[in-house]
């Protein structure tokens, strides 16, 4: 079943204009601070959603990716086990039902069609040939590193990925298999979001402190940034091409932007104001950022221009079932200009921004 959303309107508020407090902070001095007023929305738009009723219920469907072969957008059933895809022109899914205790967290798709899934109930990751329906699991190599939790490409044929639980960051290496770990120093730290540079280095947060960790890869040395907030719980991250890393604080309802080679932070307060929980998070190819208010419901796909340095979209993603409608992680289709990710609702959601 498809849902078209329509465009909807701002509240007076928004349409009228909103004054975004901006703060900018260096991480080695956290007592210095100063407070400006960024420009103000004063022609926030909004973007078309449309939805798909995945058919099986109460699965948490969730982290769509568009298959660069076809037209499928694949996903993973998080409690219900399974990979699936949705075709988006026939509204038609199917299913590949996962290992027992797989619970599927998260999947990227590779440039010949196989899936990558991050087997978070079963410390591996699986790789899935649609073609030959061949299912393959690579079990980590420390029974430590138990959750899987966010695969994202990197360079030269690798992935990296995030074990939250284990504390952990690792790099899997296609063609041979091989797994390589790093455990995070700080402890309880929740590896989560994870993110490459141009330079090939992971970024990703860390959920359960106010710090974001980098890994070189020649070293496989790791490096974390604190940040000058200590309530500050970053959660999702992009990478914008002058290798800026933007991050969305959950706790304090704010984007930010962490220069790595002076460690300043500046920071942006959101629509939503201080509880507005902005969770998923991508970029789209004309380096605009898009994040989504999930302390909202429903929740809120904002727009973020980083060279003007201002909001300029705000649209509601109503809900299209009878659960709240987080949504956790966004992929951006570049082939079709389109925001991806699934909903706590049970629907599958398409934002066409370009």
């Amino acid at each position: 079943m498809r849902v078209v959303i329509p465009t909807l309107f701002l509240p007076a508020m928004l349409a009228g204009g909103v004054l975004v407090s901006q703060r900018t902070t260096d991480v080695g001095t956290p007592s210095a601070e100063a407070m400006t007023v960024a420009a103000p929305v004063t022609a926030a738009d909004t973007v078309p959603i449309t939805q798909w009723v995945v058919p099986w219920e109460r699965s948490r469907p969730r982290d769509p990716y568009a298959d660069p072969t076809s037209n499928r957008i694949w996903f993973v059933g998080q409690v219900g086990n399974y990979l699936a895809w949705l075709d988006p022109a026939t509204g038609k899914f199917g299913q590949r039902e996962l290992p027992a205790k797989a619970l599927p967290h998260n999947l990227i798709v590779d440039a010949d069609g196989t899936v990558w899934y991050a087997g978070n109930g079963d410390s591996h990751i699986g790789h899935y040939d649609p073609k030959t329906d061949r299912l393959t699991r690579i079990a980590m190599p420390d029974s430590s590193a138990r959750d899987p939790h966010t695969l994202v490409f990197g360079p030269n044929g690798t992935i990296w990925f995030t074990s939250q639980g284990a504390n952990v960051v690792g790099r899997l290496t296609k063609a041979t298999r091989k797994v390589e770990l790093v455990h995070v120093p700080t402890p309880r730290a929740r590896p989560y979001g994870i993110v490459v540079d141009s330079k090939g280095r992971p970024w990703f947060n860390e959920f359960g402190t106010n710090r974001i960790g980098t890994i070189d890869p020649s070293t496989m040395a790791l490096r974390e940034y604190t940040l000058p907030e200590a309530g500050a719980r970053t959660r999702r991250l992009v990478v914008t091409s002058d290798d800026m890393v933007w991050f969305v604080d959950y706790a304090r309802g704010k984007v930010g932007r962490l220069d790595p080679a002076s460690g300043k932070v500046t920071e942006w307060a959101l629509p939503g104001g201080e509880k507005s929980q902005p969770y998923g998070m991508a970029l789209d190819d004309r380096g605009m950022i898009w994040m989504v208010e999930s302390g909202v419901q429903p929740n809120r796909l904002v727009g973020f221009d980083p060279r003007a340095e201002r909001v300029f979209s705000v649209t509601a993603i109503p809900n299209a079932g009878p659960n709240n409608n987080s949504v956790r992680h966004i992929h951006f289709d570049a082939r079709t200009g389109s925001l991806w990710f699934g909903t706590d609702a049970g629907t599958i959601a398409r934002a066409k921004v370009r």
